[in-house]
């Protein structure tokens, strides 16, 4: 068991909040997966969002009004990338990135970055019958590729690429022995 759980109702509640405090976020890592599945099909330890870093200090109020208010130190942190939890069970990791002229995304440092089609972040689906904005499948596909990978990546990427008729990545080809997600 995890020692953060991210279970629905607190993704749509942190979500519900942020957009009440105005602030714009899309889904990204496991909840966008499921989001785009429209059904939760495993736990989940954490709730990942995307945000635009002029929204930032938006974001921080808002979190620490709902009482995700800690930093929580996981050894990969970045300016960009960092993750806050309440504490006790919610943990929610930022992904901030910054808006191009031509719409597209920077994600990262001026020498280390990466642009991103501004598509890629179009993506809809639902929690609980709530809809949410989430990256869109194909580049959840994408940004699930590149790292080591975990049990529920193979779980994630093998549902993406089912619903959606998308190519399996070979990195993630049954030949390679990697235990199933519970």
């Amino acid at each position: 068991m995890h020692d953060h759980v991210m279970d629905a109702e607190s993704a749509v509640d942190i979500l519900g909040a942020l957009g009440d405090g105005g602030v714009d976020v899309r889904l990204c890592g496991g909840w966008a997966v499921d989001a785009l599945l429209d059904e939760q099909t495993r736990t989940h330890s954490d709730l990942d969002v995307w945000l635009e870093a002029a929204q930032f200090e938006q974001v921080i109020t808002v979190l620490a009004r709902v009482g995700v208010d800690r930093l929580y130190p996981w050894g990969d942190d970045r300016p960009w990338n960092f993750v806050v939890h309440d504490g006790a069970r919610r943990r929610v990791d930022l992904h901030a990135y910054e808006r191009i002229r031509d719409g597209s995304i920077h994600y990262g440092g001026f020498e280390v970055g990466q642009t991103y089609p501004s598509e890629a972040l179009d993506g809809r689906g639902s929690i609980n019958g709530i809809d949410v904005r989430c990256e869109s499948p194909t580049w959840s596909l994408r940004w699930h590729t590149g790292y080591p990978k975990r049990p529920v990546d193979f779980h994630d990427v093998g549902r993406l690429c089912k619903k959606f008729d998308l190519e399996l990545p070979h990195e993630f080809s049954t030949s390679q022995a990697v235990p199933p997600y519970p």
